[in-house]
C-alpha cells in the first residue's frame, strides 16, 4: 500500500491519460450529492468483479491526494468469472477521511456473491437514473458504478483487466511506478482522470492534487 499511495506526481504526469477510456468520466446533469457538508464520491462495486478490481486500484491513487487515510485489504476477483483471480482491493471496511470530500463505498456481494452490503436508496436512484442510456451505452446497471458529487460518474471498467492477470499485488504495487509499464498506463491514467472529477469537485483543492497535467484532464470533462 506504500507504493500505492506514494506515486511521484511526475510518474502520474508522465502518463496522463495513459490508456484509459477516454470517455471514462461522464458528465451529468443531477443535482450536487455531498455528505457532511462535503462533495461526496460514492463507489457501489462487488468483490467477485474483475472490472471493479481495476478501478479499485485507480481509485487508490487517484484519491490519495485529497485523503487523510485510506486502507484498502487485498483480495482477488472471482474465480469463475472472466478474467478470474484479478488482483485487487476491497473498500469493505476501508478507512477514510478528508476536509475536502466524503468517500462512501459499497461492496455489494463477496467473491463468491454472498450479499455483503446493502445500498441505501439514494445510491440505487443513482445507479438506477444515470447506469444506462442516454448517459452510458450497454448494459444497464453496469458495476462499477462511481459518483462524482453528482457531477460526474464512471460506469464499468475504465481500462482492461487483462493487464493485470497473473500478477501478485506487489508487481502491481511496483508497477505503477513504472510510467512505462501498461499496468501504469492503464492505472495511473485512470486515477488521473478520476483527480480531474474531484479536483473539479474542490476547486482544484489542494494545489498539490490538481497538476497541470490534472487541469489538462479537467478542460476535457
Amino acid at each position: 500500500m506504500h507504493d500505492v499511495t506514494n506515486v511521484p506526481a511526475s510518474t502520474l504526469s508522465a502518463v496522463g491519460a495513459g490508456t484509459s477510456n477516454p470517455k471514462t468520466i461522464t458528465r451529468i446533469p443531477g443535482a450536487r450529492l455531498t455528505s457532511n457538508g462535503k462533495p461526496e464520491v460514492l463507489y457501489i462495486g462487488a468483490e467477485y468483479c474483475p472490472y471493479c478490481a481495476t478501478e479499485r486500484w485507480a481509485m487508490s491513487v487517484g484519491a490519495q491526494p485529497v485523503r487523510h487515510v485510506i486502507r484498502p485489504a487485498r483480495i482477488h476477483s472471482s474465480p469463475t468469472d472472466v478474467y478470474p483471480n484479478t488482483p485487487t482491493l476491497t473498500f469493505y471496511k476501508s478507512n477514510y477521511t478528508s476536509k475536502y470530500l466524503t468517500f462512501t463505498p459499497v461492496e455489494t456481494q463477496t467473491v463468491k456473491r454472498t450479499t455483503l452490503q446493502n445500498p441505501t436508496t439514494q445510491p440505487t436512484q443513482l445507479i438506477s437514473k444515470y447506469d444506462g442510456p442516454p448517459y452510458v451505452s450497454g448494459t444497464r446497471g453496469s458495476i462499477p458504478f462511481i459518483d462524482f458529487g453528482g457531477q460526474y460518474m464512471i460506469s464499468g471498467a475504465s481500462y482492461s483487466p487483462q493487464v493485470l492477470q497473473g500478477k501478485t499485488w506487489a508487481q502491481v504495487a511496483a508497477a505503477l511506478h513504472d510510467p512505462s509499464s501498461p499496468i501504469a498506463a492503464g492505472v495511473l491514467g485512470t486515477a488521473n482522470q478520476i483527480t480531474a472529477a474531484i479536483c473539479k469537485l474542490t476547486n482544484n483543492q489542494p494545489a498539490s492534487a490538481c497538476t497541470p497535467a490534472v487541469k489538462a484532464l479537467e478542460a476535457k470533462l
